[in-house]
């Protein structure tokens, strides 16, 4: 059976939220010792960030099974994002507008389906048409691999966060999407 993507908005977000959380139950239960949020404080975030205008997510599904998403949302001048950043950053870096750059805030694909591409085409189509100069996502910096395979899909790391809100360090990645 191939796998379908399926969009979704703010307008369906609901109709989305128990898959999301599902997969990231998932994704995170097969690693013992993870220290990232149990299902609560997903939902919570999750929450968050889909109720925001320019919300959009991306969910694959083989069969009736969803088996990986990715979601995410422009930064607005308001945002926290990149506060935590300890690298020092050019000037003007930080500096949003709510279409400068979209925050890919969630990427996981289920461990039976990982290395089959499905990642990458989540990603693909979550980006798909998006009008923000740049996209940028957080990557554990415990896990080489993963960024490795992000640099292939065009991120560049410019930076590392310290621990924060139950998160470890992590390396601040960025793609190109566009010229301003």
């Amino acid at each position: 059976m191939s796998v379908l993507l399926r969009r979704f908005d703010r307008a369906s977000a609901a109709t989305a939220h128990e898959s999301l959380l599902d997969i990231h139950e998932d994704c995170y239960a097969a690693a013992p010792g993870c220290s990232f949020d149990p299902r609560e404080r997903f939902s919570w975030l999750l929450d968050a960030w889909s109720c925001r205008p320019a919300w959009a997510c991306v969910i694959a599904y083989e069969g009736d099974t969803a088996v990986g998403c990715a979601h995410g949302a422009p930064l607005t001048d308001a945002t926290s994002w990149w506060s935590y950043v300890v690298t020092p950053l050019p000037a003007g870096f930080t500096q949003e507008s709510g279409t400068r750059t979209f925050a890919v805030t969630d990427l996981m694909v289920r461990p039976q389906w990982r290395k089959t591409g499905t990642a990458a085409r989540i990603h693909q189509e979550l980006l798909a048409g998006r009008p923000e100069e740049r996209a940028t996502l957080l990557v554990d910096s415990t896990q080489p691999k993963v960024q490795s395979l992000y640099e292939t899909w065009g991120y560049a790391p410019v930076g590392h966060t310290g621990p924060f809100d139950h998160a470890e360090a992590l390396t601040v990645m960025v793609q190109t999407l566009r010229t301003a």
